[in-house]
């Protein structure tokens, strides 16, 4: 603990070695969840070095060195949603009408056993946009639908729906798998 507050010291004195120290050990797992989040690994490697830029401007706000990889996944989630947006022009965008859940639709994920991780990346990862959007930020990233609909500038109901989607269409991805 005593070497990662001297790390975050480091940083917040702006020493280059304590950065790429940090970029090192943060970047792999911090490059996975913006994969999540972009089209393709390139545009997930955009999105993690702009990440990074903000984490390094903002160190002198973190307070707690215990918080600092919490912190910095919501970074890389805030900036994930920052290039959607930048980019939701370039995307094709689909308004989804509200639709009846029925009581039995299952909204959680079952076991998916036998399934590999790189194929459940690459199927979230073709997602359409809406979908994949609602789909890290709920799932993965605990936002709930009244944060992802005012993080998007969409409805509730349209975050919902956009899961339920998702969900079938990953399901039945996987049920060819």
């Amino acid at each position: 603990m005593e070497a990662l507050e001297n790390l975050i010291n480091d940083l917040k004195a702006g020493k280059r070695k304590a950065q790429a120290v940090l970029y090192k050990k943060y970047a792999p797992g911090l490059l996975g969840l913006c994969m999540r989040y972009g089209k393709s690994k390139a545009e997930a490697e955009d999105v993690m070095q702009e990440g990074f830029l903000k984490i390094f401007e903002k160190i002198g706000g973190l307070q707690k060195a215990s918080s600092l990889e919490p912190w910095m996944k919501r970074i890389m989630v805030n900036t994930a949603i920052n290039a959607y947006h930048k980019n939701l022009k370039h995307y094709y965008h689909q308004d989804i009408e509200e639709v009846q859940l029925s009581d039995s639709e299952d909204m959680g994920f079952e076991y998916m056993g036998g399934i590999s991780p790189d194929l459940v990346l690459k199927s979230v990862q073709e997602l359409p946009e809406g979908y994949k959007m609602v789909l890290n930020m709920y799932v993965f990233d605990g936002f709930s639908h009244k944060e992802i609909a005012e993080e998007l500038s969409i409805s509730i109901n349209t975050s919902k729906t956009q899961l339920l989607k998702a969900r079938r269409k990953l399901k039945e991805k996987f049920n060819k798998a």
